[in-house]
């Protein structure tokens, strides 16, 4: 099957969306699939452009076997609501141009969160007269108003309305959690046009591994215990609970919270933790994703944090997965979908969203009762192995899209 997939973000990106396109992406062409990827050149989240490459109109190269064709991309930060428009809607114009220079594929894939480069995705689906699938990764545009980045109106309508519209016009649509799929099926989809492939782990990368003491020392915070959110700084997960938490265990000085990551509340949280004086909290910044295992390896309790807002009850965060697949201590601040999974696998501690206290209470909990902690670990483990190993999951979502091809004739 030939599989032309456009996506706003791919690797060397370290973002959920780049990750799960490569690592789907790199399993079809092992399984003999023939894959092309559209993205942009690499710039997220600071919109500064990665080393290696150039902002040009069009290059190719070859990943894993998959042909990645990058366009140019209009750079800005992953922060305001009409530049970050403006970079999508240029990608999207971008990504149908650079369509051209595909031969016709089997079928078009385009994945969200955000919907104009899934309105690229069925142009180009259009034009080549093959089947479309879109791929929904978030409750677009619900998130960003839940967010406060869009008020109702006009804006709001019309995004709505690119929305139902992507959703009746896709051959198929592959949703990420059970609520998106409520979701999508309450506007009128059939279920066979519907498929639920969740985020996983790769088995070989994500396992249990030695910590890596020198990799603390070498970044300064060897000797503690330490707590850690890792991944986008961004305005979804409430990371201002992690400063509250901070200022309840100051009087605890064995205790270091870290943030590893980079996005769009960087410098509000850097200036926050000045003005609170919180000597307890260090910012580390964006780490390759290569290194990212022996971090965790070598974290004590890791959090996975949502804002307590109605719309992130639908979500479950990739970095979940990661995190308990390497049999390590974690704390879920989460409501819906999340909390349920993780609660009925036993898998982690779970608290409210956004409460400090709690926070703060459950990283000491961890580090008092290691051996209950270990135990949630374990647990953790083997529920990730039983059910979310990405190498099913790419192969479930591959017969998706031959079932796609095959109904659209």
């Amino acid at each position: 099957m030939k599989i032309l997939f456009i996506s706003h973000y791919f690797p060397p990106e370290v973002n959920a969306p780049a990750n799960r396109t490569f690592e789907h992406a790199r399993r079809w062409v092992a399984d003999g699939h023939e894959v092309t990827v559209i993205t942009g050149v690499p710039n997220h989240p600071k919109g500064q452009i990665f080393p290696g490459y150039e902002n040009r109109w069009i290059q190719e190269e070859r990943c894993d076997g998959i042909r990645v064709i990058r366009t140019w991309m209009y750079l800005t930060a992953n922060e305001g609501f009409l530049r970050r428009t403006l970079n999508y809607v240029l990608f999207a114009l971008a990504a149908l141009a650079a369509s051209l220079r595909v031969e016709r594929p089997d079928v078009v894939v385009a994945t969200s969160p955000q919907f104009f480069v899934g309105i690229a995705g069925l142009a180009v689906a259009r034009i080549k007269r093959r089947p479309f699938v879109l791929e929904v990764r978030d409750l677009w545009p619900e998130s960003i108003v839940a967010l406060g980045q869009l008020r109702p109106g006009p804006v709001l309508r019309a995004l709505e309305a690119i929305e139902s519209f992507l959703y009746r016009s896709a051959d198929g649509i592959v949703a990420l959690t059970q609520a998106f799929v409520d979701h999508i099926r309450a506007r009128g989809v059939p279920n066979d046009r519907i498929e639920l492939v969740y985020n996983g782990i790769d088995h070989e990368l994500f396992r249990p591994r030695p910590r890596d003491d020198e990799l603390l020392d070498r970044n300064g915070v060897g000797g503690r215990f330490l707590a850690a959110y890792v991944g986008t700084l961004g305005l979804a997960h409430g990371l201002r609970t992690v400063l509250d938490a901070a200022e309840r265990l100051a009087s605890t000085p064995d205790v270091l919270l870290l943030l590893i990551g980079d996005g769009a509340d960087r410098e509000a949280l850097e200036a926050e933790i000045a003005a609170r004086s919180l000597g307890n909290v260090r910012l580390l910044g964006l780490r390759p994703r290569a290194e990212i295992p022996a971090w965790l390896a070598s974290i004590d309790c890791l959090l996975v944090l949502l804002r307590d807002l109605p719309v992130f009850e639908t979500v479950i965060p990739s970095k979940l997965f990661e995190f308990l697949a390497q049999e390590r201590p974690v704390v879920v601040a989460a409501r819906g979908e999340t909390r349920r999974m993780v609660s009925e696998a036993k898998a982690a501690l779970v608290i409210d969203p956004e409460k400090g206290d709690q926070l703060a209470a459950a990283i000491l909990e961890v580090r008092d009762h290691p051996e209950s902690a270990h135990g949630r670990a374990v647990s953790g483990r083997e529920w990730v192995e039983a059910g979310f190993q990405r190498d099913e999951l790419a192969r479930r979502m591959a017969k998706f899209l031959e079932r796609t091809v095959e109904r659209r004739g």
